[in-house]
């Protein structure tokens, strides 16, 4: 684990893997909502992009090791990133993000063009496809902000919960597998992961609705984005309309779309396909 202070005193933590003292290029993968680094532990591990690639690893500032309460969102995010790849020396890398993680690396993309050498955008959310309970929150976002407001003035008072326990997302990921996915439970899978509840036992609840404003967030036009895209779909994605997304995607000129046989978790349903996809992809990057 290393950690390093943003310029505003917080303290960011991530880990880096890499097999040469020095590596010359990095891949940054990117956790989504409510969610830490431990999510791509199992890639990581099994990934042979690790054999030529410097693979970081942060916790977005609000979760895991670089847990803080405040003021959250996409301006702070990127600025983070920034100083992380500046510390490691990482003058251009590969984004890859899942959901919100996505939206952060489009974002980062957007403000430092000439910081990205291609971005993997895992179930990426783009406003003009939202629907269903997204479409309801992009409704009532002045409630949610006056929400926000007032929870973290009370958490300025001291009002707060003491302990929030940290989460290992690989282990849990694994018994998904064991248990539910290998018995044949889909719709239990889908209503644990999707479960507002269950996040909210290992997260701030100002965190989590600042969140879920900052992934309807309109993204930058990927057109004015020159790093070429991968887009990873999931087959049953819930929470956008698929073929809006695609159109939006097929407006870069350099996007490649495959599907994965999966709801909105492919990390968790399908590591083998979504890793596959990514080595392949990152190959090429590098002929």
């Amino acid at each position: 684990m290393r950690t390093l202070r943003a310029s505003d005193g917080a303290t960011l933590g991530y880990r880096l893997w890499s097999e040469t003292a020095d590596p010359r290029q990095f891949i940054v993968l990117l956790h989504g909502m409510a969610s830490n680094m431990t999510r791509w532990s199992e890639f990581v591990e099994h990934t042979a992009l690790k054999e030529t690639w410097g693979i970081l690893r942060p916790d977005l500032r609000g979760h895991g090791e670089s847990f803080a309460r405040g003021r959250l969102g996409m301006d702070v995010w990127c600025r983070d990133l920034q100083t992380i790849l500046d510390a490691e020396g990482g003058d251009k890398a590969v984004l890859v993000g899942h959901s919100l993680g996505a939206q952060v690396a489009v974002h980062f993309a957007g403000r430092y063009p000439a910081r990205v050498r291609g971005l993997v955008l895992i179930d990426p959310v783009f406003h003009q496809a939202i629907r269903s309970t997204m479409r309801t929150v992009s409704r009532v976002q002045p409630v949610i902000q006056g929400i926000v407001s007032v929870i973290l003035f009370l958490n300025r008072l001291g009002l707060r919960r003491r302990h929030v326990p940290g989460r290992d997302l690989r282990k849990m990921d694994e018994a998904t597998r064991a248990k539910l996915l290998g018995a044949g439970k889909q719709e239990e899978m889908i209503a644990l992961y999707s479960s507002p509840w269950e996040d909210l036992r290992f997260f701030p609840v100002a965190s989590y609705l600042q969140e879920m404003l900052e992934i309807i967030r309109p993204l930058p036009p990927l057109s004015q984005i020159p790093a070429p895209i991968l887009a990873l779909l999931s087959k049953g994605i819930t929470y956008t309309d698929p073929e809006i997304t695609r159109r939006v995607l097929s407006e870069h000129p350099q996007t490649r779309i495959e599907t994965i046989d999966a709801y909105h978790w492919p990390l968790t349903e399908k590591p083998a396909q979504v890793r596959a996809a990514i080595e392949t992809w990152c190959a090429r990057l590098s002929v």
